[in-house]
């Protein structure tokens, strides 16, 4: 078939040769009109042409716009749930201070009504009740010192720092990574855990950065710091630091408790002290064939919203400034709970359990790992 160059070459040869040759020869008007038409054939094709190459430009177009469009969609897509995933951390640690304003009042209240009785059992019985006035004003005093709200403050340079991070999330959103992890990550300091501190069922790894069960009983030195009723371990160090965050891997296990605590925890006697969360000086949640629960104090907190969900890693904020202990699902940076302690009196303390063996369904171990960097995508 004829393209369209092969067919304008041979319009102009005869349009170069027809005025020196054909038409000063046989120069009728018939051979005229021929030329004429095929000119006019030439200029058809091309204006088809032209058309199609406009079809084609629109078609490119369109399609173009098409993949700007869906990118664009993408981006809203992770700015919305980095949205989310920001104000539920944030809704997290109010709930947790409004907790503790309440139970504070709760107490100042209870105190009060114990204040008025005293007052109206003294207009008969004064001598009797001079011990005991002596120690309601003791407790009077440690009552208000506890709940002073100076103790309750929010962590305001915490917050600044996540409305920065926030105002740039879309230099690096191409990593979708959650401001709060990004900004978490920014805390994290390395954990080593201390196998002077171990029960002996627990076997520590020698760099220090995982633990496991296992049923036989290990030839250890005693030692005061050692746990001998519950399956527990401590870090080596202690820290003061006004923020801090690490990560622990609990892929596959059914059961584990991970959280802080102060030097002087029980770590003899009977099992229930020794436990984290079951007094006053330790912060957990724990973790047991799919349900969680949040403990301090001896006071358990049920996490149903989170029941049967399984993450890769749990991440453990703490600061000093806004007296904030936050465990987090690290995978997605989901808020499991909050505890707002106030101030912390004693340096903080990593702490670990990784339960036993839960009927053969709890053998791995839990494994310390680098909080400042993501986990892997598997």
């Amino acid at each position: 078939m004829e393209t369209e160059n092969q067919t304008l070459d041979r319009i102009k040869l005869k349009l170069r040769t027809g005025p020196t040759s054909t038409m000063k020869a046989q120069d009728t008007p018939m051979k005229h009109q021929e030329n004429l038409k095929r000119q006019k054939d030439i200029l058809a094709f091309r204006m088809r042409k032209l058309s199609t190459k406009q079809n084609d430009f629109n078609s490119k177009t369109d399609t173009l716009k098409e993949k700007i469009k869906k990118k664009y969609d993408n981006m809203k897509r992770v700015l919305d749930e980095d949205l989310r995933i920001t104000l539920c951390q944030l809704d997290a640690e109010a709930e947790a201070f409004e907790k503790t304003i309440e139970d504070n009042i709760e107490k100042c209240y209870r105190l009060t009504q114990e204040i008025d009785q005293q007052l109206s059992e003294l207009s008969t019985q004064l001598e009797k009740h001079q011990n005991k006035m002596a120690e309601v004003e003791e407790r009077y005093a440690g009552t208000l010192k506890m709940t002073d709200p100076e103790f309750i403050q929010m962590d305001e340079f915490k917050n600044k720092q996540l409305l920065s991070l926030t105002i740039n999330l879309l230099l690096f959103i191409r990593s979708q990574v959650p401001v709060t992890k990004k900004l978490f990550q920014s805390y994290a300091q390395q954990v080593i855990l201390n196998p002077d501190s171990a029960h002996p069922k627990l076997l520590i790894s020698p760099e220090g950065d995982s633990v496991t069960y296992t049923e036989t009983w290990q030839e250890v030195p005693e030692n005061p710091s050692r746990f001998d009723t519950t399956l527990n371990a401590i870090s080596r160090q202690g820290f003061k630091d006004v923020r801090n965050y690490w990560e622990v891997q609990v892929a596959d296990k059914t059961y584990w408790e991970l959280g802080l605590t102060y030097p002087n925890i029980p770590r003899k006697g009977r099992e229930e002290d020794c436990w984290m969360g079951r007094g006053p000086t330790s912060w957990c949640v724990e973790f047991f064939n799919g349900d969680y629960t949040a403990w301090h104090n001896g006071v358990p907190h049920e996490l149903t919203n989170i029941t049967g969900k399984t993450f890769q890693r749990i991440g453990i904020f703490s600061s000093s400034k806004g007296g904030l202990v936050c465990f987090l699902g690290a995978d997605t940076m989901t808020p499991l709970y909050c505890f707002c302690a106030g101030t912390f009196t004693h340096p903080l303390y990593q702490a670990v359990c990784p339960g036993h063996d839960n009927q053969g369904t709890n053998w791995k171990p839990l494994l310390i790992c680098d909080a400042s960097r993501s986990a892997p995508v598997l």
